[in-house]
């Protein structure tokens, strides 16, 4: 990036716009596109952390910004890539403190040196002014549904009741807090950074910083996790010296826990590079876990004592923080991955020693890959038992368990009192244990 583009802010929208484009077109996460333009835009992490920003309003606010854009569009346009651009000018003048000039100015010289939209300039110009003007009319629209996929609505509405699933959609608005899980005493690394202690133990912080230069970032005290996130391994009640396998454990937040509670462990991922990213966590924390690039489907291992399996999901209870995941999942994804998860737990079935403890889990509100997985797994399992979950364990969060004794976290559940970023990732979890064949079932 030249000594121009740093001066009139174009580096750092052009990635936002590109990024944008990129994730709906391939529907792969915000995330992963990222971190494979950035390097090419050369920007400072200013920059790319105002680019960054750019991008995960525009996705959280995707279906009002489109329903404002087709308004004030004169004629209809089909191009992608232009009705991006306007998102992302529209998403800084209306959900970002960015200077209105500077939202349309920099959207006009991206048009510009685009080859095929050279000839939008003006209309960009146009739309993005009339936004600007129009500003209060747009944001009063109030409809919770606007920003969430009509496939997400449907489903949520049909399992949790509308006004239940109507929070869940105002949860997603209001976007993420940040929490922090401490190695050692929650209570003092809430002290040190100056965040809220949460009754489920987790560390919510109040004021939006840079995460490495909080007290206790470089001395490995504490990690960056969701509180609904750091559930499923407390769960697993994990005693020193017991041999337990995190299958699917990139990032590496749970495998984190288990080595902190003294487990002897074995992080499981298919993936290298995020296990390269794990062991590098692991690492700064002080931490030891063994690790081991697999397929978690064909691993072969002696029977480990406890297992956690955060199984890959639809991801849709991750919304408030990754809020590209309702644009780029449907509903076939929510089949094929609940099919993977049932033969995994078949897997981690095989893998666990009798009287041994397993913990499901997943980031997404969908039934198939939550309660209705659970109940499919007893069924082909007669071996296993569940252990159901109790409030004591969760901070007191009654709310937060299903009739069974699962756990089912939803977005809105510790919500700050303002409305503002708050709530807490949708999880569900639910708890095993391993039967010896001579006991009968119940």
């Amino acid at each position: 990036m030249d000594r121009s583009e740093a001066q009139t802010g174009l580096g750092p929208r052009r990635l936002a716009w590109n990024a944008v484009t990129e994730t709906l077109k391939r529907r792969v996460p915000l995330d992963d596109v990222l971190d494979e333009l950035a390097p090419a835009e050369g920007l400072p992490p200013r920059d790319e952390a105002l680019a960054r920003a750019i991008a995960v309003v525009t996705f959280r606010r995707l279906g009002t910004l489109g329903w404002a854009l087709r308004e004030r569009l004169t004629k209809g346009s089909r191009d992608e890539r232009l009705l991006n651009l306007l998102a992302v000018g529209a998403a800084q003048i209306l959900f970002l403190d960015v200077p209105d000039h500077a939202a349309v100015d920099t959207a006009v010289r991206l048009a510009q040196e685009d080859g095929r939209l050279r000839h939008a300039g003006g209309l960009v110009n146009a739309v993005l002014r009339r936004v600007a003007r129009e500003r209060d009319a747009v944001l009063s629209a109030r409809d919770p549904w606007l920003d969430t996929p009509g496939w997400l609505e449907r489903r949520w509405v049909a399992r949790y009741g509308e006004e239940t699933a109507a929070r869940i959609a105002e949860a997603h608005r209001a976007g993420a807090s940040v929490d922090l899980t401490a190695k050692g005493e929650a209570a003092a690394v809430a002290a040190r950074v100056g965040g809220l202690l949460l009754p489920t133990g987790s560390v919510r912080l109040t004021e939006r910083t840079a995460i490495r230069d909080l007290p206790g970032y470089a001395e490995g005290e504490w990690w960056v996790q969701d509180a609904a996130a750091a559930l499923p391994a407390r769960l697993l009640r994990v005693r020193p010296g017991e041999r337990v396998a995190d299958l699917c454990a990139a990032p590496g937040g749970k495998t984190a826990q288990l080595a902190a509670a003294g487990a002897d462990v074995l992080a499981v991922d298919r993936s290298p590079r995020r296990l390269k990213r794990l062991q590098d966590n692991v690492a700064r924390l002080g931490l030891r876990a063994r690790t081991l690039a697999a397929d978690a489907e064909k691993l072969d291992e002696a029977p480990f004592d406890a297992i956690l399996l955060d199984a890959p999901c639809s991801a849709t209870g991750t919304i408030r923080r990754h809020p590209d995941v309702a644009w780029t999942k449907g509903e076939e994804d929510v089949a094929k991955l609940a099919a993977l998860q049932a033969r995994l737990l078949d897997r981690a079935a095989h893998l666990l020693k009798e009287g041994g403890r397993l913990v499901y889990c997943t980031c997404s509100l969908e039934a198939e890959e939550g309660e209705r997985q659970a109940e499919a797994f007893l069924a082909r399992h007669p071996d296993f038992v569940r252990l159901p979950v109790e409030a004591s364990e969760i901070g007191g969060l009654g709310e937060c368990l299903t009739p069974d004794g699962d756990l089912r976290t939803l977005p809105f559940h510790l919500s700050a009192p303002d409305g503002g970023r708050g709530g807490m990732d949708g999880f569900f979890a639910a708890r095993f244990v391993k039967r010896s064949p001579l006991q009968a079932p119940d």
